[in-house]
């Protein structure tokens, strides 16, 4: 039975994401770079950051090289201390923003005390699916962020789907009722092994998990969201606190 179902969803996905892709028109990249940092120093690193990088991530995005920036501290999760992300229209336009950006800050930077403290790093390139709105990054977040990092199987685009049908009217509920600030969903570009990203913010730390409660209990009786858990079976969670984003 449940391969029957699989089939169905997957010959869905086929259709739908072929109109997806017709349809949208403002497409999301994201270029996010999370940082191993010691953790006796990693406030120095966000001092650092807040001096040295906001003006130039701010410039970009006043000149329209990217459509947003974001820096994130670790709160809970994995190895990961600080996350730094932008974002644009194309993989094409991703890149060079990080390569101007990264030129304009030897300029003003060749200290090299950032990456004395954040010594290590991985990078993902990650496309928005779909968020509050349709849009991934479609209002501004909460203070308060987590996110879950999903390993899938060659299936992953039938998960697509499946969150668009059965888990997006529950997150998009919550979003309206104020429980929550924004989510969203991301597919796999460029980088490790973590093929989908999963998003949610609010206010703060108990609005954001009364709501992920809420959440679990809706969506807790949905055959697809079984066939979803079997698709990406397994994921690591972060908890990030938010600590500069434009827009």
């Amino acid at each position: 039975m449940r391969t029957m179902i699989n089939l169905i969803v997957l010959g869905a996905c086929l259709f739908l994401s072929t109109a997806a892709i017709a349809q949208d028109e403002q497409e999301t990249y994201i270029y996010t770079t999370y940082f191993y940092c010691d953790v006796a120093q990693q406030d120095r690193a966000d001092e650092i950051f807040e001096s040295i990088d906001k003006p130039l991530y701010e410039a970009a995005f006043k000149d329209g090289a990217i459509t947003g920036w974001g820096w994130l501290a670790h709160h809970t999760g994995g190895k990961w201390r600080r996350a730094q992300y932008h974002t644009a229209g194309s993989v094409e336009q991703l890149l060079a923003a990080q390569e101007a950006v990264g030129e304009k800050r030897e300029e003003v930077d060749d200290s090299g005390e950032f990456g004395k403290i954040c010594n290590s790093h991985d990078d993902y390139i990650w496309r928005g699916v779909t968020g509050n709105g349709g849009n991934l990054l479609a209002t501004a977040r909460g203070a308060v962020g987590l996110s879950a990092y999903y390993v899938c199987d060659a299936r992953e685009a039938a998960a697509d789907e499946i969150v668009k049908s059965v888990f997006a009217p529950i997150y998009d509920a919550h979003v309206s009722q104020g429980k929550l600030t924004s989510w969203g969903w991301a597919e796999h570009i460029v980088g490790g092994k973590y093929r989908r990203l999963a998003t949610m913010t609010a206010a703060d730390w108990p609005s954001l998990f009364a709501a992920r409660a809420s959440i679990l209990e809706a969506s807790d009786d949905s055959e697809l969201g079984d066939i979803f858990a079997d698709i990406c079976d397994s994921h690591a969670d972060y908890m990030w606190e938010i600590r500069h984003e434009n827009p």
